[in-house]
């Protein structure tokens, strides 16, 4: 289970942020996520708009889970 987690700064300088392709208006809008750099396969999230601001820590196989549920539509809440 993921939770609000406090990252030092070396953990959070050493994450490659990445802001969905998809995104309007250059990620102004949106989350960025990023791999922490160390190994532990964990995934950070983050609000674009608001850098410096919470972050959410995710576990490789929280991630996977995600990706999986939102390949195949899980989160389409157009029903």
């Amino acid at each position: 289970m993921s939770t609000e987690q406090q990252l030092t700064e070396g953990e959070l300088a050493g994450i490659r942020w990445r802001v969905s392709s998809r995104s309007s208006s250059g990620g102004g809008q949106c989350v960025e996520a990023g791999p922490l750099a160390d190994g532990s396969g964990r995934v950070a999230v983050r609000h674009s708009h608001h850098p410096e601001g919470s972050v959410i820590v995710y576990t490789r196989a929280e991630w996977d889970a995600f990706l999986a549920g939102a390949r195949d539509g899980e989160f389409d809440f157009s029903d």
